[in-house]
């Protein structure tokens, strides 16, 4: 008779718990409906609340960890350096990493790769950043957009330092290093050693993001501006400067050509007149 009562307690218990954890995953399901809609309206502090109960409610909510991220990174204002904007980032890499301990779809855990490398980007953290770029690519080797945006960050790393040193040195923009100065050759050769293997990997990624997305216009377009890197280190070559810019030139063209083709894909076609 003992056995038959605790039989029919596990029993009991056992319907309670499931029913308990059906009406939390009905709940976390209302609160992720509010919150999406809340969301779309650009009311993303509404949105996070309900995005923050659905997480409560049914924590293996993948869905609730990611858009309660995307909310997150929403609010976050690049470049402002205040506790609370940085907090904004940090709160949503913490969601983000939660979906990339958890078992969650490959797709998911890209886009939180993603997620968390354009955060860290903007932040200015290139190594973290490209890390999850990578760790994105691992994930889902044929996605163009992680390798694209190694590529941009190798742009950004190497043009600032450029930039930065010819308007130390006085040089205009549109004018080479000259080789015959000694302050000017220096520069050019500090910069060389240090940026020269940046921009190779930068145009490798590049190269790779269109191989896997042959109409990828950004990506060439960024190809260009990588080859004029490169172009400008070639202080002693003139040679080696003249070819850099022609085939920078070259991806001026094809990228225009390609935003062409892309926009004549787009446009309606007109009816037949009989």
């Amino acid at each position: 008779m003992n056995r038959v009562f605790k039989n029919a307690a596990l029993v009991l218990a056992v319907i309670v718990f499931c029913a308990v954890s059906l009406l939390s995953q009905a709940g976390a399901g209302d609160e992720l409906n509010l919150g999406v809609h809340a969301y779309k309206q650009a009311r993303y502090a509404e949105a996070i609340l309900h995005f923050q109960k659905a997480a409560e409610l049914d924590p293996s909510n993948i869905h609730a960890h990611l858009y309660l991220a995307t909310c997150y990174a929403q609010q976050y204002i690049p470049g402002a350096e205040t506790p609370e904007n940085l907090q904004m980032a940090e709160l949503a890499i913490e969601q983000y990493q939660h979906v990339l301990d958890s078992d969650a779809a490959h797709t998911d855990k890209s886009n939180s790769a993603k997620g968390i490398a354009y955060l860290y980007l903007q932040m200015k953290k290139f190594e973290d950043s490209k890390k999850h770029y990578q760790m994105a690519s691992d994930l889902d080797p044929k996605d163009p957009e992680p390798y694209y945006s190694i590529g941009v960050m190798a742009w950004t790393i190497c043009y600032q330092p450029r930039m930065e040193e010819r308007a130390r040195l006085g040089v205009k923009p549109d004018q080479a290093l000259d080789p015959a100065k000694q302050d000017q050759r220096k520069a050019c050769e500090e910069l060389k050693l240090k940026s020269a293997p940046i921009i190779e990997e930068g145009i490798d990624h590049l190269n790779q993001a269109i191989k896997l997305r042959p109409d990828y216009d950004d990506a060439m377009a960024y190809i260009n501006l990588m080859y004029r890197e490169k172009a400008d280190l070639e202080c002693d070559d003139p040679t080696a400067r003249r070819e850099d810019l022609k085939i920078a030139d070259d991806w001026v063209d094809k990228t225009l050509a390609t935003k062409k083709t892309k926009a004549e894909k787009t446009l309606p076609s007109l009816p037949n007149r009989q």
